[in-house]
């Protein structure tokens, strides 16, 4: 997982390394979200691969359906698909920027433990 507080950064390689490693698995949440969508669609709502795959693609980074759907059960699972990717795009942002997010409030940490030391250093310097 992410080092602790009291560890130095990773380097930058290191650090590149790690959110390749976390864009690669997020591609991975994404794929498996547009295969669901792309699936559902063409299933239960009667649609040709493409259109399914354009549907899917429209609802889950929210911007909306583009066909009407007829059935029912297409209906349905529009609406949960819906559901389904709300919170399946805010994971796919989550670990994308985890990494790039822990490093800055590493680093904050770090120069805020650095700062307190000096601080405390000097005050002990003056009595």
């Amino acid at each position: 997982m992410f080092e602790h507080h009291r560890k130095p950064l990773l380097s930058r390689r290191e650090f590149m390394e790690r959110q390749l490693r976390y864009f690669g698995f997020s591609l991975l949440i994404l794929a498996f979200s547009i295969g669901i969508g792309t699936a559902g669609y063409h299933y239960w709502g009667n649609l040709a691969w493409v259109d399914s795959f354009l549907n899917a693609s429209m609802i889950l980074t929210g911007m909306g359906p583009v066909d009407h759907l007829e059935t029912n059960g297409g209906k349905l699972f529009s609406a949960f698909y819906a559901l389904f990717s709300g919170i399946s795009f805010l994971t796919f942002v989550a670990v994308l920027f985890a990494p790039v997010y822990h490093r800055f409030l590493h680093k904050f940490h770090l120069d805020v433990e650095d700062g307190g030391e000096e601080e405390t250093g000097s005050r002990s310097d003056r009595s």
